[in-house]
């Protein structure tokens, strides 16, 4: 099952040595103090840097040590709640706004990346959504052509029929193609990111885990593991690793861990069979799978929840590899390279949230959709700092909801999970009853 060179890190990480730029020592004061060194953490420094405020970053352990090196490189345009049922909840045109934030993130990602010449293997390569039953590739065609005529988000619909095009398997039914979606190299941007933060001039101190934010009348003090700083503005950026440093909004956020691997090196060939448009994909499912050829296309990288409990990557990695066989039986005698995990963060709306308390600002709860919504909300989150127009966003003034006794610790999660397991598990078994 796993390969003599099996580890459990990200396959990521194997493209890219130790970063070079200094740690910097925690000084005692600072204009603004970002908690968190993922996307989120240093777009808002890489703003408040450039717009010459001291900036520190700090992190409880290395720079990026969680999801944002993690995660499956996936883009998309991010809004889970689709226009019908947001303009339900806030109305048409908040509604539309929200929306339409998603194409600005993906939109804005880009232009940065290119603007900022950041190597990191960006590309627009579309994702195929697949449908695991008959039914959901109606409802997907259905939604798609709503989508479509209502926001004017790209797609193409692919029948049964003509899905090997897409991708090298006949365990779907169809499936869309979001053209604009798109695909990067998580750590490759991660560590470009560290690098321009650097560049403008933040001290970055990592192993400096944040113990205490007590609100003073010109800022915030904050106790960390190497002393205390005083801030004038404290940036929050922890999404799925929010601690009890921040209780109002733990209580806000769902913590959900997400499991990937990455295959042993592979033959071109292969690789060419199962993604021959390289385009990044998933799949209907309510226990969601997303998967992609890694950007050099020598492995399959693979993820999604196996679990109702959180698990160990070494039990992880069999799990995963279980149901890749399942879409993929090319597969079958292919071997783990890599298995590992990070934590992504929910909310109760399945919306992403960005605002303040004061001088503590924040922006979370990307809903495993944050490479771009991440980005693209802590560049939002510095503008607000500087108090510039630009920072204004759709979802400014949306309430954070949370729910009566939750504290952060998602108790009811592992009987989510297996409730929409089986339901997956009931659905593939009659649609595969019905095709024979």
């Amino acid at each position: 099952m796993f390969s003599d060179d099996y580890r459990e890190a990200p396959s990521w990480l194997d493209d890219l040595g130790p970063f070079t730029a200094v740690a910097g020592d925690l000084p005692e004061s600072t204009d603004v103090l970002v908690i968190g060194s993922g996307y989120t953490g240093l777009s808002a420094a890489l703003q408040t840097a450039r717009g010459g405020r001291k900036t520190v970053v700090i992190d409880s352990a290395d720079m990026g040590h969680g999801c944002s090196t993690r995660n499956g490189g996936q883009i998309s345009t991010s809004i889970k709640p689709t226009l019908q049922a947001l303009t339900k909840m806030v109305g048409a045109e908040k509604a539309r706004a929200v929306r339409q934030e998603g194409v600005n993130a993906l939109n804005w990602i880009e232009d940065f990346i290119r603007t900022e010449e950041i190597d990191c293997d960006f590309k627009r390569a579309g994702r195929f959504h697949a449908a695991h039953t008959p039914g959901h590739y109606e409802a997907l065609a259905r939604s798609a052509e709503q989508v479509k005529k209502d926001e004017g988000i790209d797609s193409i619909i692919v029948p049964r029929s003509e899905q090997r095009r897409e991708l090298g398997t006949d365990s779907y039914f169809g499936g869309v193609v979001y053209t604009r979606h798109a695909s990067v190299h998580p750590a490759k941007y991660h560590r470009g990111m560290l690098g321009k933060v650097a560049e403008a001039g933040a001290i970055l101190v990592p192993h400096c885990a944040a113990t205490g934010l007590v609100e003073e009348a010109d800022g915030v003090r904050v106790i960390t593991a190497k002393g205390e700083i005083r801030a004038r503005d404290v940036v929050v950026a922890t999404n799925g690793y929010t601690t009890n440093l921040t209780p109002w909004l733990k209580r806000r956020i769902i913590p959900i861990g997400s499991y990937i691997i990455a295959t042993e090196e592979l033959p071109r060939e292969l690789v060419d069979e199962l993604f021959p448009t390289d385009r990044i994909a998933s799949d209907t499912c309510r226990v969601v799978y997303y998967y992609r050829a890694s950007p050099d296309r020598k492995r399959i990288v693979f993820g999604g929840r196996v679990s109702a409990d959180e698990v160990d990557p070494r039990i992880s990695g069999p799990l995963l590899h279980k149901d890749m066989v399942r879409i993929f039986p090319q597969l079958q005698d292919v071997r783990i390279s890599r298995s590992w995990l990070g934590t992504v963060a929910y909310s109760f709306d399945e919306l992403a949230h960005i605002g303040s308390r004061g001088r503590i600002h924040y922006a979370m709860s990307y809903c495993g959709s944050g490479v771009s919504m991440a980005s693209y909300l802590g560049m939002r989150t510095g503008q607000k700092i500087l108090g510039l127009a630009e920072g204004k966003t759709g979802f400014d003034g949306m309430l954070f909801p949370t729910r009566p006794f939750y504290t952060g610790n998602p108790w009811f999660l592992p009987w989510v999970v297996s409730w929409y397991r089986w339901r997956d598990q009931q659905e593939c078994r009659k649609a595969l009853g019905t095709r024979g």
